[in-house]
């Protein structure tokens, strides 16, 4: 058996992570001891490794506990539920991915777009004129200005 802190050292956490899953029904402690202390048993230690490698994947807490609800009881479950949360993630991250992508292009245009001089001040700046635009203007047109075409931009 491990108290806490021999737990979490044992898995590379704090204690208060430990006390954190505990408090979101992801472990529960095997017992206490005669003096009230959380006692942790092998399955426990088990269960934290299962923990941690699955928030590695990115599994929200949510995720875990139904995972871990369905290995208590896995011949009750198919490989099919498991995998429609591990699907339902990867979906979700890819949607993510996708989203990020539109933004660095997006950014990537506007910052493109802007000379960055030191000696011109921002009153004539393209990133802040493409922030600033109203839906009618197109990035197109932000991307071939500089600094508002200035004389004073060695690009124009």
């Amino acid at each position: 058996m491990y108290l806490i802190g021999q737990l979490a050292k044992h898995c590379g956490v704090s204690s208060d992570t430990l006390r954190f899953y505990e408090k979101n029904g992801l472990l529960v402690p095997a017992g206490r001891s005669d003096s009230g202390y959380r006692l942790y048993s092998e399955d426990d230690l088990s269960r934290i490794h299962f923990i941690l490698r699955a928030k590695a994947v990115g599994l929200s807490l949510d995720e875990i506990r139904e995972l871990l609800d369905i290995r208590l009881e896995a011949s009750q479950h198919s490989c099919a539920e498991v995998k429609a949360i591990t699907q339902a993630k990867l979906d979700e991250v890819d949607r993510k991915m996708a989203e990020l992508s539109r933004i660095r292009h997006a950014l990537k245009k506007i910052n493109d777009a802007c000379c960055g001089h030191v000696d011109d001040d921002a009153s004539h700046c393209s990133i802040l004129e493409a922030l600033g635009d109203d839906e009618s203007q197109t990035g197109q047109q932000n991307e071939e200005r500089c600094c508002s075409g200035r004389a004073s931009c060695p690009e124009h």
